[in-house]
């Protein structure tokens, strides 16, 4: 080579050297499993040869993307991440992306100590799209990247201008009453998610289910936790229900950090799980089959909402302005385990 002057070799070169498809030694670039072993080490030896650098910047060029989705989580209270749910979504989210050629960034409002916005961020970033794990309504920056037309999908959360996916929240909790019901219990409370979008379903999902089992809901058994799900919140909560002169026989709690602060409030009273109380949660976290007793609660495939996210978020942009917003639910379960009797 000349001076500074060289050749850029792409993947069209290596098509035509090794006799195969652009499409093939696209899909062996990116790690595509439907190529035989044989095909790959041929145009792997092959881009070695002519010395072929898969780079970004020139893969930016060609696609007019970056390759980069942005991660954006709750900041106020850090609960993003702190959060067990935050971990199996953004697994399952993770490797999808990355099959599919993309990289994640964690965007914020702040830039190396400068105010600014979220839209801002994946601006200065050239961010392809964005996944919103706990949306936050009250934050105006959301907002502002909510009308952008930077494609996002957001989760546990409604929205008529960007994609949305959830687990079923309403029906978890139908599995829940449904399940104490059978087992006897017809005083159920509920200790709420606060007023977050699964907080508020699961709650209408309790009060739908107690009513179709013509069962009568005190408004004193309805206590509100805190957004955030936290273990202190439960126990606050749990503290307000037994200052009751009539208490419920079992209580459905929106998340197992909830449930976790409920029964460590009944033992600081000297009440046992179940006999005293019945507890179900909502979650299914690592924990919650470790605690004495085991508890029984609803569980929300995490990494199917992550992978499913991802799906939709691709779609939206790589489908560009045609790419209409859309709305998914992912199905939940009951896990029984020993939290609850019957009476």
């Amino acid at each position: 080579m000349a001076g500074d002057e060289y050749e850029l070799v792409t993947i069209y070169d290596i098509a035509k050297a090794t006799g195969l498809s652009p499409t093939t030694v696209s899909k062996v670039f990116n790690q595509y499993s439907d190529v035989s072993e044989k095909t790959r080490r041929k145009i792997l030896e092959a881009s070695e040869q002519m010395g072929y650098i898969p780079n970004a910047q020139a893969r930016t060029l060609t696609t007019k993307r970056s390759w980069t989705i942005g991660v954006l989580y709750i900041e106020s209270s850090g609960a993003g991440l702190l959060h067990p749910y935050f971990g199996g979504v953004i697994e399952g989210f993770k490797k999808v992306a990355t099959s599919k050629g993309y990289d994640l960034m964690f965007i914020s409002k702040h830039i190396g100590g400068k105010k600014g916005g979220y839209l801002e961020h994946c601006k200065l970033r050239g961010i392809d799209g964005v996944v919103v794990v706990l949306p936050d309504y009250t934050d105006p920056y959301f907002k502002e990247l909510l009308d952008s037309d930077i494609p996002c999908v957001l989760l546990d959360q409604e929205s008529d201008l960007k994609s949305t996916i959830s687990s079923n929240n309403m029906d978890g909790s139908k599995q829940a009453v449904d399940y104490l019901y059978g087992l006897g219990h017809r005083s159920i409370a509920h200790i709420s998610g606060g007023t977050t979008y699964a907080g508020e379903q699961r709650l209408q999902g309790y009060l739908k289910a107690m009513e179709q089992l013509g069962l009568t809901v005190l408004p004193e058994h309805i206590i509100q936790g805190s957004y955030d799900y936290t273990v202190e919140s439960g126990q606050k909560a749990m503290e307000q229900l037994l200052a009751l002169e009539h208490l419920p026989t079992a209580v459905f709690v929106a998340g197992d950090n909830l449930a976790v602060g409920a029964m460590l409030a009944m033992k600081k009273h000297g009440l046992n799980v179940p006999e005293d109380m019945s507890i179900v949660g909502y979650d299914d976290i690592e924990m919650a089959k470790y605690l004495t007793p085991a508890l029984t609660t609803i569980r929300q495939n995490t990494y199917a909402l992550g992978s499913r996210a991802a799906d939709m978020l691709i779609c939206s942009i790589e489908g560009g302005s045609e790419a209409r917003p859309q709305t998914d639910q992912i199905a939940v379960e009951l896990v029984v385990r020993g939290s609850c009797r019957e009476v």
